[in-house]
């Protein structure tokens, strides 16, 4: 007997005939005798009708009130999937974040996970019930309710498989696990029957919708075995591991892209100690996310400071900006919303140079101009415009051969 924590995505309970179907694919994992905690996200578009609730009433909402709004998606399907089960003759409770005390710190619409007391989720177990918890949310140490962001679910699944010491977690999603990049954009990309970490780490915080960073990240520091699976069909999914040996990829894993992103520049800033510091701090001050940055020196004794945050943030990041641009004495201060970040990941990328600049010409010859670059041990990204998206990652997957499995180097 196993204790095994299963994750179904927004997709897999979207309607009540698919909250059917998990509740049976439950009650199959209990009928083999292993015990089952279920961690659900909202029915699929409910998260977007609440946010569009709420922009209706004020366009800039965020915050603690919100967060109280967008928990609600989930305790909907937790209770729905309850009843399901319960229809079934399997014993079943639903808690939400709050109730299984799963403890966040107070960032809303984003929050972390802290802690998670596990106690009453052991006593259901023992007394031989199905849990069902609900994902993305949680509550901080002054009782409010918090969001852990998109995705947050899976997170929730992983920390919960973390604190139950779960011998496996199962996330179930509307794919038959993780591509060499988005089915969708290349059709012929290839499952993955493994992928390290590392790589997926990469994969996650560079775009892949697959799973969220945060899910990895816990994943991988309390050593979670991690699976995705589709919900709807059989089949043995994508192991997440730590393992390196016998991977398929001699080069490449895969290819990521965000099109969340957005480009901002301030140029003409005096090249002085602590020029970036006075840019960037404020920045963060005011919980902005910074993921590129270039800065080039000119002649002049002036630097153009480029960075790159997500597209939700550019109205308020590009306010920061033009309010120092007098203090800095910065010539000129433009953004532009319209980028998007493509990646090459690959653990194989230590043992073999040249991937960049093959990367580079694939573009090259397609006509795409790069804006930034950005490389790591086992990745190299890069900026171009967001109509060039598609074109660029099909080229790269050719270039690549992504579509045929390949060997360990």
């Amino acid at each position: 007997m196993a204790l095994i924590v299963q994750k179904y995505g927004g997709t897999s309970v979207g309607s009540v005939e698919r909250i059917q179907h998990v509740a049976d694919k439950v009650l199959a994992y209990r009928k083999d005798g292993h015990e089952v905690v279920v961690v659900v996200s909202a029915m699929s578009g409910e998260t977007d009708r609440l946010l569009g609730l709420a922009r209706a009433i004020n366009p800039r909402i965020e915050g603690r009130e919100l967060d109280v709004l967008l928990s609600t998606g989930e305790q909907v399907t937790i209770a729905l999937l309850a009843m399901a089960l319960e229809a079934r003759g399997c014993p079943a409770r639903s808690y939400t974040g709050a109730q299984v005390h799963i403890l966040t710190d107070s960032a809303h619409n984003k929050a972390r996970i802290r802690d998670i007391d596990g106690a009453r989720v052991r006593r259901d177990l023992a007394d031989g019930r199905v849990v069902v918890v609900a994902g993305f949310q949680g509550v901080d140490e002054h009782g409010n309710i918090t969001t852990l962001g998109r995705g947050g679910s899976d997170t929730t699944a992983v920390a919960l498989a973390a604190a139950l010491k779960a011998d496996e977690c199962q996330i179930y999603t509307d794919v038959d696990g993780v591509y060499t990049t988005d089915p969708r954009v290349v059709p012929n990309a290839r499952r993955l029957e493994r992928i390290t970490f590392e790589e997926m780490l990469e994969m996650a915080s560079l775009g892949s919708k697959v799973l969220q960073i945060r899910s990895v990240e816990f994943a991988g520091k309390y050593n979670v075995p991690l699976r995705v699976l589709s919900s709807f069909k059989d089949g043995p999914g994508t192991l997440i591991t730590f393992e390196e040996e016998g991977m398929e990829q001699a080069l490449i894993s895969g290819i990521a892209f965000n099109q969340n992103e957005a480009q901002l520049t301030i140029l003409g800033v005096p090249d002085q100690p602590g020029v970036a510091y006075r840019i960037l701090g404020p920045i963060s001050d005011a919980n902005i996310e910074v993921d590129m940055i270039v800065q080039n020196v000119g002649a002049d004794a002036t630097t153009d400071f480029t960075f790159t945050v997500h597209r939700n943030d550019f109205d308020k990041a590009l306010g920061i900006l033009k309010g120092l641009s007098a203090e800095l004495g910065a010539r000129q201060v433009s953004g532009d919303p319209k980028i998007v970040k493509i990646s090459l990941v690959g653990v194989g990328m230590r043992s073999h140079a040249g991937i960049a600049s093959k990367m580079f010409k694939a573009l090259a010859k397609e006509g795409i101009n790069i804006r930034m670059i950005s490389t790591s041990e086992i990745k190299v990204s890069v900026v171009v415009d967001e109509k060039y998206l598609e074109l660029g990652v099909r080229a790269l997957h050719d270039a690549f051969e992504l579509e045929k499995p390949q060997q360990g180097a």
